[in-house]
């Protein structure tokens, strides 16, 4: 392989791995947050994936990323130290970030470094490749999710400086075209942006549906609604649980609530609502598998979306959705074919696409089927890694975007 860094005999293989020669294997740093969120869990799936496949791949953040598994082959991971002196109100990370991912990419060779979610990674990306001499200047992915662009991207304290981050980025992608169009109208970015869309890698259930619906209390012949997400303002959590209150015969479900966060906030609705006996909340689940080949319908009611990995996710154990024809959302779920999408905000049109299925259970399986074989198909993993690597190895070939004088080797100690 042409390009720099292109000896990587210090990186390991697993026996009887052949899926990537010695000579084609990078060094890839990646950094995300690390909490629950779709872009943590991407990154993180990610960089298991590139592991697997023979790559190099270090985690550079402040915590290390909740499904990232201890003593994994080719993963390693680097805590970022973040002091809260007292000269500043708030501590500072993009500082100690950019300084950490200059100091993995001197003393491992970094190829790749590949950023999830704009703020502040993009920018402490590109500080990093600063303090660097040019032969040791990895290439530079920014991957845009969602609020980066659409929140953070229209508020005048952040814009510049993403759009900064974006030009100066050897590559963009986006997960979705429908952000790759509000990346170009919020923040005025016109340069090339690639759309890679987010994949999921299901692991199995450590056990039975039967066993997990028991668990749960679901009776025969009740219907598992499933909802999983952080539980931000953007989810609609309100609008959700108004829906479902109208749902006309109550016994005929029960809703599961994988919560990303604390879910006593919506304590008194639940009550207001009726929904005590109805609702079921397990918080912060790393193992979602289990739940996920136990529910029968996830429901979904986001105002805004830019892909929404939990409606994936779902597919792959042949669940499918009804949700929110918002943002993303139509690009993973086919109406009609693979789930049913509804307009924003409005609870009656929710509430009855939940009675349709509910009621009509052939119909739901056959979604259902429609979704896992299609989820197979365009948002596996063998459908999407592939696309990563040949940008990394494109990019590599390539001379990056910016570099800088022979004397920035002499920042970061030892890098020469």
């Amino acid at each position: 392989m042409s390009g720099r860094n292109s000896d990587n005999s210090k990186n390991g293989a697993a026996p009887g791995d052949t899926r990537d020669s010695q000579e084609n294997r990078l060094r890839i740093g990646i950094t995300c947050y690390p909490t629950v969120g779709g872009s943590g869990v991407v990154a993180t799936t990610l960089g298991i994936e590139l592991a697997q496949r023979g790559h190099e791949v270090h985690f550079i953040s402040y915590e290390r990323p909740f499904r990232l598994p201890e003593n994994s082959s080719r993963i390693h991971f680097h805590q970022v130290c973040v002091n809260d002196y007292g000269l500043f109100k708030y501590p500072d990370y993009t500082l100690p970030l950019s300084v950490a991912m200059a100091s993995v990419s001197c003393k491992h060779n970094l190829d790749i470094l590949h950023v999830h979610y704009a703020v502040p990674h993009a920018t402490a990306a590109l500080l990093s490749r600063c303090m660097l001499p040019q032969d040791k200047q990895p290439r530079i992915v920014t991957t845009l999710h969602g609020t980066d662009t659409t929140l953070l991207g229209a508020d005048p304290g952040y814009g510049p400086a993403i759009h900064h981050a974006l030009l100066q980025s050897d590559a963009v992608t986006t997960v979705s075209s429908w952000l790759k169009a509000e990346t170009k109208r919020v923040i005025g970015f016109e340069g090339p942006m690639e759309v890679i869309h987010n994949f999921y890698e299901p692991g199995s259930p450590s056990r039975t549906r039967e066993a997990v619906r028991k668990d749960l209390g679901v009776a025969d012949g009740e219907v598992l609604l499933i909802h999983s997400s952080n539980l931000r303002p953007l989810k609609r959590i309100d609008l959700l649980l108004e829906s479902v209150s109208k749902i006309r015969d109550r016994n005929s479900f029960k809703l599961l609530i994988l919560a990303g966060g604390d879910f006593k906030q919506f304590s008194d609705d639940v009550k207001r609502l009726g929904l005590k006996e109805r609702i079921i909340v397990r918080e912060n689940v790393l193992e979602i598998e289990e739940y996920l080949q136990a529910a029968d319908l996830a429901l979904y009611t986001s105002e805004s979306e830019s892909f929404c990995l939990s409606i994936l996710e779902a597919m792959f154990f042949g669940c499918p959705s009804v949700a929110t024809n918002v943002g993303g959302i139509p690009e993973v779920v086919e109406d009609g074919l693979t789930g049913l999408l509804v307009p924003s905000g409005d609870s009656e049109s929710i509430a009855r696409a939940l009675n349709e299925l509910i009621a009509d259970g052939d119909r739901r399986k056959r979604l259902g089927e429609n979704a896992r074989v299609e989820a197979n198909k365009r948002f596996s993993s063998d459908a999407i890694i592939h696309r990563y690597e040949e940008l990394y190895r494109r990019l590599i070939d390539e001379p990056p975007k910016v570099s800088v004088g022979e004397i920035a080797g002499e920042i970061v100690e030892g890098c020469r």
